[in-house]
């Protein structure tokens, strides 16, 4: 799915006081303040969604420079670096089940990361957004209790359907393939990154997770660039695609995800086509069409109806 900021922001993104989000749970306890407060993690994840992939667009420009897996080395391992600075985890006093779900939020990230720009590689952004944005929908419906839900992941698949413009048939294969891949781990990425945010304080357990990405895809990206990664401008560039798609967005969605229910998280993922159609207009020159601005619209609308049931829910939940 993401904006630039200081590693001040980040600190202070990362000491927010943990609430509790289960995948398929009603969000936890209701934060106090009405729908300003229900809405609040709305905005973190449209601010993670702008950062991700403006930085995907600038990531694509580094491409030439470093190749698919040196871009997804350079991302992880600097992201790592500045989570570990900033949060400080505490690697003691941890449970084996712990150290599990770090492992497994690591290996989804790792692996959604990879496969997303081995396809942006192949095929445009927005397109392989597109695509990988089936994952969660997919989770959207599978994770929710409530038929209306289901209603809005449709529209909102109608959306990215129709953002695609029918073209699916023209992509490359593979690309399309890496897509659908980052997809299935985008999906198994939301479940573990609710799961670290509950075991975790603060955002500890996303700085050991991404080290555990960034060791995983550190052999991949030498192998493919090499030296060419310690160039002083391929490691600039390198460090505002970090901050921009990994540090910013995966801190303001760990937050999120411990204020919202997941099946409305991962419909709200469904703007991410949107934005990085946006990101790849003003960056790389692809052009929007006006059947490409209704798909946009369609998106947003279910985004925006998924938000209203929620709202609508909670505040059912705080009258009974």
């Amino acid at each position: 799915m993401n904006d630039q900021g200081t590693a001040a922001d980040s600190a202070a993104a990362v000491t927010v006081p943990e609430a509790v989000a289960a995948l398929g749970e009603p969000g936890g306890p209701a934060p106090v303040g009405g729908r300003g407060a229900a809405l609040a993690p709305v905005a973190l994840v449209v601010a993670g969604g702008l950062s991700v992939q403006f930085g995907s667009a600038v990531a694509v420009l580094l491409m030439p420079r470093a190749g698919a897996l040196g871009v997804v080395t350079l991302r992880l391992a600097v992201a790592a670096l500045v989570l570990l600075v900033v949060c400080r985890p505490k690697l003691r006093g941890h449970s084996r089940a712990d150290w599990g779900t770090v492992l497994a939020f690591g290996v989804a990230m790792g692996g959604m990361n990879t496969l997303f720009y081995q396809a942006a590689d192949r095929i445009p952004l927005g397109a392989a957004v597109t695509l990988e944005v089936l994952g969660p929908l997919a989770l959207s419906v599978f994770a929710s209790r409530r038929l209306v839900n289901v209603v809005w992941a449709a529209l909102a698949l109608g959306g990215v359907l129709l953002l695609s413009g029918g073209g699916f048939d023209r992509l490359d294969p593979v690309g399309a393939a890496y897509a659908l891949g980052a997809g299935v781990m985008w999906a198994a990425y939301i479940i573990f990154s609710a799961r670290t945010g509950r075991r975790f304080p603060q955002a500890d357990g996303l700085a050991m997770a991404m080290v555990v990405a960034a060791v995983l895809s550190l052999p991949l990206g030498i192998m493919e660039a090499g030296s060419r990664l310690l160039v002083p401008s391929t490691l600039g560039l390198g460090a505002a695609v970090a901050l921009l798609s990994s540090v910013l967005p995966y801190t303001l969605e760990l937050m999120a995800l411990r204020r919202m229910p997941a099946p409305t998280f991962a419909i709200l993922m469904s703007l991410e086509p949107a934005i990085a159609a946006t990101a790849g207009f003003l960056i790389l020159d692809q052009a929007l069409s006006t059947t490409d601005a209704l798909a946009i619209a369609l998106v947003i609308g279910a985004s925006m109806g998924a938000v209203r049931s929620q709202v609508r829910g909670r505040r059912k939940a705080a009258g009974g």
